[in-house]
């Protein structure tokens, strides 16, 4: 991954789904290369094979189960996503909680598979905790402004400072992201200025008519 990193999340959103994911991930293919800065995509489980398949960018599950291959109906494995293409899974996201248990069992399996690992957390204790089980990258992201529109880079850049620097006090080898609200290209910024490795974001890309307006306004001040 390079210095900065943007993760855009697609979730369940049907703006995310099918033809709307490829043409998200080809915007983001365009900005990547256009701008310098690695952008990466998490598309639902049903598009992790197309979009690896068909573009460069970096391609992520949403989830992954910490089970091995074998009589766990509905789980989702880590050799099967590596199997897409994918390179790479978010871990315990504010609508998909895991236990600590689950989460470290996630971590291993993914790690052990060869994939980036993201485990998403929701305040600077729990930062900490994430990075003790030396995940590639922690994203913080404080619940109640996921899809609020209000940007935790503007709102709270004291958490942001605070997660930065519990994580690193823990590993200094593990990656932090921000999200959240991220928007702009000036949330962006505050977020890197803040000591963030990226961003991770969903509604303000994946929701809109022309996602490439967003996602070069987003790396416009990087």
């Amino acid at each position: 991954m390079s210095s900065q990193f943007i993760l855009v999340n697609l979730k369940a959103y049907k703006e995310g789904m099918g033809p709307r994911a490829h043409m998200i991930a080809r915007a983001a293919e365009e900005v990547s290369e256009e701008s310098g800065i690695q952008i990466g995509v998490a598309p639902s489980f049903f598009d992790l094979h197309p979009l690896s398949k068909h573009f460069e960018i970096p391609v992520f599950a949403q989830h992954l189960d910490g089970v091995v291959p074998g009589a766990f109906t509905g789980h989702v494995t880590a050799a099967a996503v590596r199997q897409t293409g994918a390179v790479g899974t978010l871990i315990n996201h504010s609508e998909r909680r895991l236990t600590l248990a689950e989460i470290e069992a996630s971590v291993r399996a993914a790690t052990e598979a060869g994939l980036v690992t993201v485990i998403c957390s929701n305040n600077d204790m729990t930062s900490a905790a994430a990075a003790a089980l030396s995940p590639t990258y922690v994203a913080i992201e404080p619940p109640e402004l996921i899809g609020s529109g209000v940007s935790v880079a503007k709102a709270d850049p004291g958490i942001i400072q605070r997660s930065v620097a519990a994580v690193h006090a823990v590993n200094p080898k593990v990656k932090v992201l921000t999200g959240a609200g991220i928007q702009s290209g000036e949330c962006v910024k505050i977020a890197r200025d803040l000591g963030t490795d990226g961003v991770l974001l969903a509604s303000s890309v994946v929701k809109v008519e022309d996602p490439a307006i967003v996602l070069r306004d987003l790396v416009s001040l990087l």
